[in-house]
C-alpha cells in the first residue's frame, strides 16, 4: 500500500475554518491581545453571548459593522476581517443587557455568515502575519514608543512615565504595540479597520505613527494657543490701567470721553423729566454711582437701563379726557350694537370724571362667553375716553415675576408686563386691559392672581412697587378692565376687587345686527370686494346664524360669512364682472349641508317627559327630562352624565313628590312598588347645575299621574324640599333658546322676573312668561286639573 506524503493546502485551510458566534459592534475595533469591556444590549447580540457563554472556551468572533446606525446588520453590512475573541468575564445586571470583558486572540477572516438561529455565527480561518522583522521595523517600533509616551503625558497628564513606559514594555510584537497605541487614540472606525486589516507589522506601525504625528501636532498648537491666550488676557489688563490713567488726564484737561458723555446726556433728561421729589432724588444717588463705575462693569449698563426706564415712566403725565357725553355714546354706539348695560356704566363713570376729576377709576370685569365683544369693548372705551389703550393677555401665566419684574441683581432683569405696559403708553392714565384673568396659573414659581391683588386694589395700588424699579409707582389712575368667560376659576379675594358687568350672548335679531354693521364691512374689506358686489339677502343672513352657528357671541358667524365671501372673490378673480346675491338656497352650496339643525318642541309628549332649560357656554339649550317606572324596583337610576347637583335636583323632585303624594292626588304605594329611571338625552355631553328641578319634579308628577306635561311650555328654577321655586341664572340665554325650538310659553322663578329686562323687545312681546313662587304653580300650568292654585302670569 502506498501513502501519498504530499501536503494539500486545500485541505489545511478546510480544517483551520471554524465556526463560532459573531458578535457585531457599533463603533469601535477589537484588537488582538487588548482587554475590552462590552455591554450587549441587542436581542440578536446576546443570544450570540448566550451561545458562546455555552462552550467550554468561550469564544466569539467580534467584528465592526460597516454602518454604525444600521441595528440588525447582515453579511453586507460587517467587515470582512475581524478578531477571535475569548469571554474572560461576564455580568447580566438585567434580563436584556449583558456586560462582558472580552481579549482579542487573533485576527480571522469571515468566510461566511450563517444568519438563522435568532443570532449571526460565522465561519471564520486565521489571518497570520508574515514574518517581516526588519531593523526597520526595529526602528518604527522606537519612534511609535517615544511618540506615543510623549501623547500620553499631554493628554493624560495623571499617568507616570514609569508607568507608561511599563505599558509599552509589555507589548514584544512590535503590531501590539501599534494596536496599544491605536486604542489610546481616539480614532475612526474605518481607520481601526484598516489598521486591523494591515498586510503587515512594518504597515501597520507606519500608519500608526502617522495618525499620531498629527494628534501630537495639534495638541502642540493647541497649547500654544492657549498660552498666547493667557498673555493677551495679562496685556488686557494692562491695557485697563492705562485707560485710567487717560480717565483722569482727560479730566485734569477737562476733556470729555464716550463714558462721560453718556452720563451727561442720562443727566440732561433726568432734569427735563417731570419726575416726583423722593424719585428724582432716588435716580440721582444712582446716576452719581454710574459715573463712578467703569463702563466694562456688569453693573454699568444693569444701573444705565434702569435710569432709563425711571426717566421715560409716566410718574406725572396724564392725557386729557374728552367728557363729552353725546360723543362718548355716538363712540359707543359706532363700534358695538347693544350691551346697555356695559355702554351706561362706561358713562356713568365719564359723568363722574366730569364733575369730579381725581375720582379713582374703577376695575371693571367683563364676564361673558367667547366671542361677544369682551376684548374689543376696551378699545371702544379707551376711545370714547381719548386715553391710550394697552392691552396684556393674563392666559396661561404662572409667574408671578412677569407681573412685578425680576430684582435688578439677576442678569438679564427687566420690569414686569405692567411697567412695560405703562412706558409704552407715556400717560399716567391709560385705558389697561388685562385679557383673559381667569386663567392665570400658578406653580413654584408664585401666582400671579395674587400680585393682582395689589395692582387691581384703589387703596393699594397708588404706591405699586414693581421688584425691578423698586420705587412707588401710582396706578391709582390707570382705568382697569379685565375679561374672563367665567368667575368660576377667580379667586375670591380679587373678585372682590372688580365691579362684575356680565355680557350675556345675542338673539338672533341682534347677530343680524352685528353682522350687517361690523362683520360684513369688515370681511369685504379684508378680501377686498365692494358692497355692490356682493349683496347678502335677510333670510340668508337668518340661515347662516340659524343653521352654521351655535354660539353666544358672533366670532363663528364672521368666520361663516368670511367663508361666504371668499368663495364669491373667486368667482370676480375669474373674471365675473355682475354682483353676486346670496340666497337663502345659496346657503348650502356654498358651505355645504346645515352643521346645526334647527331645534324644536316635542309636539307630542308621553307621560313622564317634561321640557327643561340649560345655560351653557355657547347660549343656551332646550332639555328634554324623561323619567320611566321600573316595575319591582327599588332604587333610583339616573343617566345622561349628570352632575351631582343635578342628581341631587331628580333625589329632592321626588322626595317632594313622595311627601305630598296625597295632595296631589298621586298614590303613595308607587314609590315603594316602582323603582325610578331619569334620562337627560345627550349622554355624552356633561350637564350639571340646580335649575333642573322644576322640570324634574314635573316630569316625575306627570309619570306618577299618567298625565302628559304640555309640549308648548319651558320651564327653569331650582326646587327645595319645601317645594319652593328658587331663581336661576342665564335667564336670557334660556328664553332665546325656547324661542329658538319654537316653545312661546315659558315658566320661570318669581325671583326672575326683574331679568325680564335684559331681553330684546321683540322677545318680551312675542312670548308668554308665568312665574311661580311654589312648585304647586309651576304643576298647576303644565298639568291640568292636577293642582287648583293657577301659575302667576307677567
Amino acid at each position: 500500500m502506498t501513502v501519498n506524503m504530499e501536503r494539500n493546502p486545500m485541505a489545511e485551510q478546510e480544517n483551520t475554518i471554524r465556526a463560532l458566534p459573531l458578535l457585531p459592534m457599533k463603533n469601535t475595533v477589537l484588537f488582538p491581545g487588548l482587554v475590552m469591556p462590552l455591554a450587549v444590549g441587542r436581542p440578536g447580540s446576546i443570544a450570540a453571548v448566550e451561545a458562546a457563554m455555552a462552550t467550554e472556551d468561550k469564544e466569539i468572533i467580534v467584528v465592526a459593522q460597516r454602518d454604525s446606525a444600521t441595528d440588525s446588520p447582515g453579511a453586507d453590512g460587517l467587515f470582512t476581517v475581524g478578531t477571535r475573541a475569548v469571554i474572560r468575564k461576564s455580568g447580566r445586571p438585567a434580563p436584556d443587557h449583558y456586560d462582558i470583558m472580552v481579549q482579542g486572540a487573533e485576527r480571522v477572516v469571515v468566510v461566511k455568515v450563517d444568519e438563522g438561529s435568532g443570532y449571526l455565527r460565522a465561519r471564520v480561518r486565521p489571518l497570520p502575519l508574515p514574518d517581516d522583522s526588519t531593523r526597520e521595523t526595529e526602528a518604527m517600533s522606537i519612534s511609535l514608543t517615544e511618540l506615543g509616551a510623549k501623547y500620553i503625558g499631554m493628554t493624560q497628564a495623571q499617568m507616570q512615565p514609569h508607568d507608561i513606559a511599563r505599558m509599552f514594555a509589555s507589548q514584544r510584537d512590535p503590531l501590539g504595540l501599534a494596536f496599544l497605541v491605536a486604542s489610546i487614540m481616539n480614532l475612526e472606525v474605518t481607520q481601526e479597520q484598516a489598521l486591523l486589516e494591515t498586510p503587515s507589522r512594518l504597515e501597520g506601525l507606519r500608519m500608526v505613527h502617522g495618525w499620531l504625528s498629527h494628534e501630537v501636532d495639534v495638541y502642540e498648537l493647541r497649547n500654544k494657543i492657549a498660552n498666547e491666550a493667557r498673555t493677551e488676557m495679562s496685556r488686557e489688563q494692562k491695557e485697563y490701567v492705562l485707560r485710567q490713567q487717560k480717565r483722569a488726564i482727560e479730566q485734569e484737561l477737562g476733556e470729555k470721553n464716550p463714558d462721560q458723555a453718556d452720563v451727561e446726556n442720562l443727566r440732561e433728561r433726568l432734569t427735563k423729566a417731570d419726575l416726583p421729589d423722593d424719585i428724582r432724588k432716588e435716580a440721582e444717588r444712582e446716576l452719581g454711582r454710574l459715573e463712578k463705575l467703569n463702563s466694562a462693569s456688569p453693573e454699568h449698563s444693569v444701573l444705565r437701563t434702569w435710569l432709563e426706564y425711571v426717566i421715560e415712566l409716566p410718574w406725572k403725565a396724564r392725557s386729557e379726557d374728552n367728557l363729552d357725553l353725546k360723543r362718548a355714546r355716538e363712540v359707543l354706539d359706532e363700534d358695538h350694537y347693544g350691551i346697555t348695560k356695559v355702554k351706561d356704566r362706561i358713562i356713568e363713570q365719564l359723568a363722574v370724571l366730569k364733575l369730579n376729576p381725581e375720582a379713582k377709576a374703577p376695575i371693571l370685569c367683563l364676564v361673558g362667553a367667547p366671542g361677544v365683544g369682551k376684548t374689543s369693548l376696551g378699545q371702544s372705551i379707551a376711545r370714547a375716553l381719548g386715553r391710550k389703550f394697552e392691552r396684556m393677555s393674563l392666559g396661561g401665566m404662572h409667574d408671578e415675576a412677569e407681573l412685578r419684574g425680576h430684582r435688578r441683581t439677576y442678569i438679564g432683569a427687566l420690569p414686569g408686563r405692567l411697567i412695560q405696559a405703562m412706558r409704552r403708553a407715556a400717560f399716567a392714565n391709560p385705558v389697561l386691559m388685562l385679557d383673559e384673568v381667569d386663567k392665570l396659573g400658578r406653580d413654584f414659581r408664585g401666582d400671579p392672581a395674587a400680585a393682582l391683588l395689589e395692582i387691581l386694589d384703589p387703596e393699594q395700588n397708588r404706591t405699586f412697587r414693581d421688584n425691578y424699579l423698586d420705587l412707588p409707582f401710582d396706578l391709582s389712575k390707570v382705568l382697569f378692565i379685565t375679561t374672563a368667560n367665567s368667575m368660576d376659576t377667580i379667586p375670591a379675594p380679587l373678585l372682590d376687587r372688580m365691579e362684575i358687568i356680565r355680557l350675556s350672548g345675542y338673539s338672533e335679531e341682534e347677530k343680524a345686527q352685528i353682522a350687517r354693521r361690523y362683520l360684513l364691512p369688515r370681511q369685504l374689506k379684508h378680501t377686498g370686494l365692494t358692497a355692490e358686489q356682493f349683496v347678502i339677502t335677510d333670510e340668508a343672513m337668518k340661515k347662516l346664524i340659524g343653521s352654521y352657528t351655535r354660539e353666544a357671541g358672533v366670532r363663528r358667524l364672521e368666520q361663516v360669512l368670511g367663508r361666504v365671501i371668499r368663495k364669491t372673490a373667486v368667482k370676480f378673480a375669474e373674471g365675473n364682472t355682475e354682483p353676486v346675491t346670496i340666497h337663502p338656497l345659496d346657503v348650502p352650496e356654498i358651505l355645504g349641508p346645515e352643521a346645526i339643525l334647527p331645534e324644536e318642541a316635542r309636539k307630542d309628549m308621553p307621560a313622564g317627559v317634561a321640557t327643561g332649560l340649560a345655560w351653557t357656554e355657547t347660549g343656551g339649550d332646550v332639555l328634554y327630562i324623561e323619567a320611566a317606572l321600573l316595575p319591582n324596583g327599588k332604587e333610583l337610576t339616573i343617566t345622561g352624565q349628570l352632575g351631582e347637583v343635578m342628581q341631587e335636583s331628580a333625589k329632592t323632585a321626588r322626595s317632594y313628590l313622595w311627601s305630598h303624594a296625597r295632595e296631589f292626588g298621586l298614590d303613595p304605594k308607587q314609590f315603594l312598588e316602582n323603582g325610578l329611571h331619569i334620562h337627560v338625552p345627550a349622554g355624552a355631553i356633561p350637564k350639571d347645575g340646580p335649575s333642573a328641578g322644576v322640570t324634574m319634579t314635573t316630569a316625575l308628577a306627570s309619570l306618577y299621574s299618567g298625565t302628559p306635561a304640555r309640549s308648548d311650555t319651558a320651564m327653569t328654577g331650582e326646587v327645595t324640599l319645601t317645594g319652593l321655586v328658587l331663581p336661576i341664572g342665564g335667564v336670557k340665554e334660556k328664553v332665546l333658546a325656547a324661542r329658538r325650538a319654537g316653545l312661546k310659553r315659558v315658566i320661570l322663578p318669581k325671583g326672575n322676573q326683574k331679568d325680564l329686562r335684559d331681553l330684546p323687545e321683540e322677545v318680551r312681546k312675542e312670548m308668554d312668561f308665568l312665574f311661580a313662587e311654589r312648585v304647586e304653580d309651576v304643576l298647576a300650568a303644565m298639568i291640568p286639573g292636577m293642582v287648583c292654585a293657577p301659575a302667576k302670569a307677567a
